[in-house]
């Protein structure tokens, strides 16, 4: 009587699925990350999805696609080692992060018996079939496009807008694109001048350049694929470094780690809350025994404003107290100047 009571506490509480303290074995996931793990982004949804998975003791073996650095064959080995694992290990659930990881591992295994949780997702649930999968759901990732727009309105009134968008060619853009251009077609204070998608490094640094007093900011999103001479890509930090010594524009991302790395502001999408509200939909269906397709996929609404103010002395703009007092400041640059 009493095992058994403490068993149903446990199952009541949610500190243990049944299948897993029948077997006395902790439970298996698979976490398949489209970057690679030294990047903050992927630390933090991992750490997110830890603590709304809420289960200390489960499995999480990970596979990095490293998308950011390899090219298309590497990019398929990559994925052909993470089908192998799931496919050879049959965990419990896998745990996906970002877009490139939904085209090339989860929708292999649609309407398989293994439930799927993604985010940091920028394409719809349907745009992969998971609208017709009883066994994926997830995390929109949704940039706050107006609350940036208005950061950068409280920090230099413009009263219409003129905007240049740098992309690479990582998929993960075109989502973020047509979002952007939809709201866009909503408003008339703000326009986008120029679309610029470089090929290498000294396309990226000519255009930019080019740029300097036709635009009152540019949006610095797909900074991550543009060659150097002798091959492979210039390092993103690189890239931002050589944009904050030699652009005279207000530029803006929705990601924290971009404004670490010089761009002047963000409101940015938090991999925190990504990663959490993906492990609590992780535990309703490990725990709660619910289906994954009876999750609806979702979005996380929290953004934080952050603001480099090494970019903004730099750039000669002064901010007003009320707008610091409401953000996370960045002194520093990362590479400490």
């Amino acid at each position: 009587m009493r095992l058994s009571r403490c068993l149903h506490y446990a199952i009541a509480m949610g500190l243990v699925t049944l299948s897993a303290w029948v077997q006395g074995e902790p439970l298996k996931i698979v976490h398949v990350m489209s970057y690679s793990s030294d990047w903050a982004w992927n630390q933090d949804q991992l750490r997110g999805f830890r603590e709304g998975l809420g289960m200390t003791d489960a499995i999480i073996r990970v596979v990095e696609l490293d998308a950011k650095h390899k090219d298309a064959t590497q990019l398929k080995a990559a994925a052909k080692e993470a089908i192998d694992l799931i496919e050879n290990w049959q965990p419990d659930l896998v745990y996906t992060n970002d877009d490139v990881a939904q085209a090339e591992v989860s929708v292999k295994f649609i309407n398989s018996k293994i439930p799927f949780v993604y985010s940091g997702v920028n394409k719809e649930h349907r745009d992969y079939g998971f609208d017709k999968a009883g066994n994926v759901t997830g995390v929109l990732e949704r940039e706050h496009f107006a609350g940036t727009l208005s950061l950068l309105r409280e920090i230099k009134p413009v009263r219409n807008l003129r905007l240049a968008i740098v992309l690479d060619d990582d998929p993960t853009w075109v989502g973020v694109a047509s979002r952007i251009r939809a709201e866009l077609a909503r408003r008339k204070d703000v326009e986008v001048v120029e679309w610029l998608q470089p090929k290498t490094f000294e396309e990226y640094k000519s255009r930019m350049l080019a740029l300097q007093g036709k635009v009152d900011a540019v949006g610095l999103l797909g900074v991550f694929r543009f060659t150097k001479p002798g091959g492979g890509y210039a390092d993103y930090e690189e890239v931002l470094h050589w944009t904050a010594d030699n652009s005279g524009l207000m530029d803006f991302s929705f990601w924290d780690t971009r404004v670490e790395r010089g761009t002047l502001l963000a409101v940015t999408v938090s991999g925190v809350e990504q990663g959490r509200l993906a492990g609590r939909m992780a535990r309703r269906i490990l725990v709660d025994k619910v289906s994954p397709a009876s999750i609806p996929p979702e979005a996380t609404a929290k953004g934080q404003p952050m603001i480099s103010l090494a970019r903004a002395r730099k750039l000669g703009l002064p901010i007003k107290s009320s707008v610091l007092l409401n953000a996370q400041v960045l002194p520093r640059f990362a590479w400490g100047s």
